[in-house]
């Protein structure tokens, strides 16, 4: 199932990225800020564990998430900042990665690198910034699912109808918590209106 922030922060925050003026500064730092108010929204089904802390007055038990738990896969480059902000967020949680490019002409995607620990038990959250034909999400999740993860959830900022629904209708189980669903494709599979090559702006990397 997809869920959608569409709040008045989350809706300001997508629309400056989509500002070609927007520098890869305020670009990368609005990409952690909306993963954060993903991970709000996306974590409030994520059980709490006791936990015994040692606090001004003498230990107590306190209820908190158990980081070890989560692990945060990455589709290489556009998704670091993401990924950033959440390891931030949660220091104890594992990190992986992986490296899909798509074909412009063929308009598939090719895995070219894969760096994901042990996923057995673990809460995966795959975070990628745009879903445009859902390609790379779904090779990530074909490589994914074999590797014995408890559960899947994807954090996106963007993506298009059409591939949002293309994921759903062949992962029924996953969860999606993305910041803003656009327009449509347009004929060359880009997002419309989109924001551009996130991995290009947010690295100041030239066309």
């Amino acid at each position: 199932m997809t869920y959608e922030l569409n709040s008045p922060l989350s809706t300001h925050l997508v629309n400056t990225l989509r500002d070609s003026q927007t520098d890869a500064l305020r670009f990368r730092q609005n990409i952690k800020t909306l993963s954060l108010l993903l991970a709000d929204r996306a974590l409030q089904k994520e059980a709490l564990q006791s936990t015994s802390l040692f606090t001004w007055q003498g230990r107590y038990n306190f209820q908190m998430f158990d980081e070890s738990n989560l692990l945060f896969v990455t589709v290489m480059r556009a998704g670091l900042p993401m990924l950033e902000a959440l390891m931030d967020l949660f220091p104890d949680a594992q990190a992986g990665f992986l490296a899909i490019k798509r074909d412009e002409t063929t308009h598939k995607s090719k895995l070219y690198y894969d760096r994901v620990p042990d996923c057995k038990d673990k809460h995966l959250i795959l975070v990628d910034p745009m879903i445009a034909t859902g390609g790379s999400m779904i090779d990530a999740m074909e490589l994914l699912k074999e590797r014995g993860a408890s559960k899947i959830t994807s954090f996106n900022i963007i993506g298009s109808p059409e591939g949002l629904a293309r994921i759903e209708e062949k992962y029924t189980e996953l969860d999606i918590y993305i910041a803003q669903i656009d327009e449509r494709l347009n004929d060359d599979k880009y997002i419309i209106p989109g924001l551009g090559d996130a991995g290009d702006r947010q690295y100041n990397t030239p066309e």
